[in-house]
């Protein structure tokens, strides 16, 4: 009985010291934090009934074991979320992940975390095919080798490669990387914000890049500007200004979405709108708007109003 108690313990705190890598990977995988928790939960099933057997051999490599049961778990589960996005009302965008922000004056604050995506790449990722997709966040943001990942999703090693190169060119072309400093970011937001709920039609003019595009995500459940992305620096900037009369009294609070300064809008103390800016390379002028106002997206914030 001893023995059967410290392999749960066992099990318990390999699968505790992996579950922040597990959740990075699939969150990035799949867009929707829901998804990423039940991918978790089935790979907590699976881990601890191995670990836990009663003839159970010892894993050598418990990172690289839970990895790919979360990899491959979260593989089926696309298939489950595409087909739920055919009868998705308007624009899809991906579940905000919301974390706190931390002092960006601060020289000494520390650096964005390397596995986090933008809510704009995740957006490009949604051009993949899930197998690219999968490839490139093992590939790309958590560094795996080709071989590691042929090893997790049981592929030939050059097909692994090939399926990189493809989705790596596919991401370039799309999204050039680059990094806006935290401070910049969210001097630009603020200004964003300042001309747009203000109503000021020639400082949001002045502020949004002529490509820019606003994409908003309601869900058939909460306010969205279109069932289609707008373009164009008038057309947003007329679109946000017609928002602008009808917005009034909402509080800001500022954290982290997806890794980058952004803003949350509350009314009466419940999160309404999560905005999350995209800028030009030269970090001047605001190129994508992602507006997140499904109201089952959201659920997972608890930011009081009073703190914005």
């Amino acid at each position: 009985m001893v023995e059967r108690v410290d392999a749960g313990d066992h099990a318990t705190d390999v699968f505790v010291a992996h579950r922040e890598l597990l959740f990075s990977v699939v969150y990035n995988m799949l867009g929707s934090v829901a998804d990423t928790e039940d991918v978790l939960q089935e790979t907590w099933l699976s881990w601890s009934t191995r670990v836990r057997a009663r003839d159970a051999r010892p894993i050598d490599n418990p990172r690289g074991y839970l990895v790919r049961i979360a990899v491959n778990q979260a593989f089926a589960r696309r298939a489950e979320i595409d087909r739920r996005r055919e009868t998705y009302v308007g624009q899809w965008l991906p579940e905000p992940l919301v974390t706190p922000l931390t002092d960006t004056t601060d020289a000494s604050a520390p650096a964005l975390r390397t596995d986090s995506i933008s809510m704009a790449l995740l957006v490009v990722l949604e051009s993949l095919t899930a197998l690219e997709r999968t490839v490139f966040v093992l590939h790309e943001v958590f560094g795996y080798a080709h071989t590691e990942i042929a090893t997790i999703l049981d592929r030939n090693p050059a097909a692994i490669r090939q399926l990189a190169h493809r989705a790596r060119e596919h991401v370039r072309a799309r999204r050039p990387l680059h990094q806006p400093d935290p401070r910049t970011r969210r001097a630009v937001t603020e200004k964003f914000l300042s001309a747009a709920l203000g109503g000021d039609l020639q400082a949001l003019l002045e502020v949004l890049a002529p490509d820019v595009t606003l994409w908003t995500d309601g869900g058939g459940k909460g306010p969205a500007t279109s069932l289609h992305p707008i373009h164009g620096r008038e057309a947003v900037a007329r679109t946000l200004h017609a928002v602008a009369t009808h917005a009034h009294g909402f509080d800001i609070a500022y954290r982290r979405v997806n890794g980058d300064p952004s803003a949350i809008l509350f009314d009466s103390g419940s999160p309404i709108a999560v905005l999350v800016l995209d800028l030009t390379p030269d970090n001047q002028r605001v190129r994508g708007v992602y507006s997140v106002t499904n109201p089952d997206k959201l659920t997972r914030i608890n930011v009081p109003a009073q703190e914005a």
